[in-house]
């Protein structure tokens, strides 16, 4: 399915509607961009405020982190909102990431499985915890390694959905992703956190149509 540029109040040019009809948008969130507002009023910017400037309708069924650019699906009122979240909570949507990691990674592919959970006295980070953690798991292929400036750009598969799983994850295996001093990165020398969502596919809950966007890296 091709997308189309769509801008909607507010948004920043790198970001934009990929896909509208009466039930359901894909959305290109930039980074930097809070997904929901936060709590601040500072932080009341966000994706789906600015959705809902021109969209009154507009509902969220996930999130991405501030740092992450990429695709995301909102819904176009509750009933739509719940038959989304269904699909999500049955893993029946599949979400890619690409991130560039620090390091070159020898193995082809792998998977990560730690638990995770609030690192309480220093929120909003997340940490692997074995005691108290929630099952947590990710899939990773190598797209290209970076001999020459050590870095690794990885094809990723969260199984799972915990709040900064991919960030956590890939830290915790001595690859933390480029950017990302929150979780162990050397300055930030690219600007941003080198994460995006690059793929999103579905099942329309309308239409039973098969829905499949992609986003490349920008980075």
């Amino acid at each position: 399915m091709h997308a189309f540029a769509l801008n909607f109040a507010g948004m920043r040019s790198d970001g934009f509607i990929h896909y509208l009809d009466a039930h359901l948008l894909v959305v290109e969130k930039p980074a930097g961009l809070l997904s929901v507002p936060g709590r601040l009023p500072e932080n009341r910017d966000c994706v789906v405020s600015r959705l809902q400037a021109s969209h009154p309708e507009v509902l969220t069924v996930h999130r991405l982190d501030q740092v992450t650019s990429g695709l995301m699906l909102y819904a176009r009122g509750k009933a739509m909102q719940v038959a989304l979240s269904v699909l999500f909570e049955q893993r029946q949507v599949t979400k890619r990431y690409q991130a560039l990691v620090c390091g070159v990674i020898d193995a082809d592919s792998g998977e990560i499985a730690l638990p995770l959970t609030r690192d309480w006295p220093n929120r909003p980070r997340q940490k692997v915890d074995h005691q108290t953690g929630k099952p947590s798991l990710t899939r990773w292929w190598v797209v290209e390694r970076d001999q020459a400036n050590r870095q690794t750009r990885l094809e990723l598969e969260p199984v799972t959905g915990r709040t900064h799983q991919l960030r956590v994850h890939l830290a915790s295996i001595g690859h933390p992703i480029i950017g990302d001093v929150f979780y162990g990165a050397d300055a930030d020398v690219a600007g941003r956190v080198c994460l995006h969502a690059r793929r999103l596919a579905f099942t329309h809950p309308a239409t039973a149509q098969a829905m499949a966007f992609e986003s490349p890296p920008p980075f």
